[in-house]
């Protein structure tokens, strides 16, 4: 070893610490020595093999985003004047109520009767169809016989004329048509006449009698049968008549009727009379509107009142209350007693009528709701049964479509005739 060192000296390179002797046998290269610190991984057999450092990455700075293929740009990157326009906005478009505009007659009278005979037949359709089939069928040249009479005295009982109806119009056919072939068309204006001639002694208008100062109008009737928007067209008509109204609304039970009730006073002009409080006592209000209504000078005064089940003796005990209370202002009142129908009832309306006229001796009628559902034979059972004038008919919600009743048109619509 000292030697070597001589040796070294003499070529002028010192020796170092570090330096290790030769260990590596010869024919070997010998192996790298790994940087100081630097991992080592494990070898399958033999030495450790060095694993060189990781890069450190540098400091992140934001930069601006990088365009990729199919990437859709964030908002803040569309420009604009791409964005599309937006829609304007909607008017607002406030709740309706749930009673409909009203509206003024046609100016024309014979255009306003001519639509109205057509939304008539329209409303008469159901029961106009059951009648004309059946006819249509029955009798095509054929001789009317008992047993072409009995078939149609069926027909008239199904389209809902009752059986006093249908028999006093078969009698008439047997009187003044038997023996004799008929045609289908021969046996509807037939029927017309037949139909026209029931209707015409109850097809009378309500007379009021403005010097009354007021002519109170109770109108009753049962649940949903349109007392209320009845109340409405009539005051409206009267209105335009250049008569002064005032309203009662003494469904005092129903929130709903009261509000719709004030709803239509403002648009008809029409003073309204109110319930302090939900179920107070409709005798109670029917009392002051009529008081102040004679005080006031008010020449018709509608009375509206809670929908009675014609089944149920309390309820139909408190409508006489309301009628005894009025008589203490003015001993004649009600002037007149309007009970309102449903047309889609059918039969029904017979069994209403009976009640209603034993408790409040109703003095006529009003058929609502003659739309396409209608069940329109009933106005004639009714007229047969009970003799009541039928003052009004409606077929739709407009003040127009409430119009007096008339025997021959009610009658040619009722079987298709124009």
């Amino acid at each position: 070893m000292a030697l070597k060192d001589w040796i070294g000296r003499l070529r002028g390179k010192a020796p170092t610490e570090t330096e290790a002797p030769l260990s590596t046998p010869p024919g070997q290269l010998p192996e790298p020595e790994p940087p100081q610190g630097a991992p080592t991984l494990p070898g399958p057999a033999g030495p450790s093999l060095p694993m060189a450092p990781l890069p450190v990455p540098p400091p992140f700075t934001p930069q601006a985003p990088l365009a990729r293929i199919g990437a859709v740009p964030a908002p803040a990157e569309i420009e604009e004047e791409e964005k599309p326009a937006p829609p304007p906005p909607e008017p607002a478009i406030e709740p309706s109520p749930e009673v409909p505009a009203l509206l003024p007659a046609d100016a024309s009278e014979e255009a306003a009767r001519t639509g109205w005979f057509t939304r008539l037949r329209t409303g008469l359709s159901r029961s106009t169809a059951r009648l004309t089939e059946s006819v249509t069928t029955l009798f095509r040249k054929r001789r009317l016989d008992e047993e072409a009479l009995e078939e149609l005295e069926d027909t008239l009982i199904s389209a809902d004329l009752g059986v006093a109806a249908a028999r006093r119009i078969v009698e008439g056919f047997r009187r003044t048509r038997f023996g004799k072939e008929v045609t289908d068309e021969e046996v509807k204006a037939a029927l017309a006449e037949e139909i026209a001639a029931i209707l015409a002694p109850v097809a009378q208008p309500l007379t009021l009698e403005p010097g009354r100062a007021p002519h109170v109008v109770l109108v009753v009737g049962v649940n949903g049968t349109g007392k209320t928007t009845t109340i409405a067209k009539l005051g409206q008509q009267y209105r335009e008549g250049g008569l002064s109204c005032a309203f009662v609304a003494g469904d005092t039970f129903r929130a709903a009727a009261v509000e719709q009730l004030q709803i239509w006073g403002e648009r008809t002009g029409a003073r309204v009379f109110t319930p302090a409080k939900e179920g107070a006592d409709a005798a109670g209000l029917a009392f002051d509107a009529l008081t102040a209504a004679r005080a006031a000078g008010t020449q018709v005064l509608l009375v509206d009142t809670a929908g009675r089940l014609h089944n149920k003796t309390a309820l139909m005990e408190e409508l006489r209350k309301v009628v005894r209370v009025m008589k203490r202002v003015d001993p004649e009142a009600p002037h007149s007693v309007l009970l309102v129908l449903d047309a889609t009832t059918g039969q029904n309306a017979v069994q209403q009528v009976k009640v209603f006229k034993e408790m409040v001796d109703v003095t006529g009628l009003a058929v609502t709701k003659l739309d396409g559902s209608a069940k329109g034979g009933v106005v004639v059972a009714l007229a047969q049964e009970f003799g009541l004038p039928v003052h009004v008919v409606g077929v739709g919600e407009k003040a127009a479509d409430l119009r007096p009743f008339t025997a021959r048109d009610y009658a040619r619509g009722l079987v298709g005739l124009p």
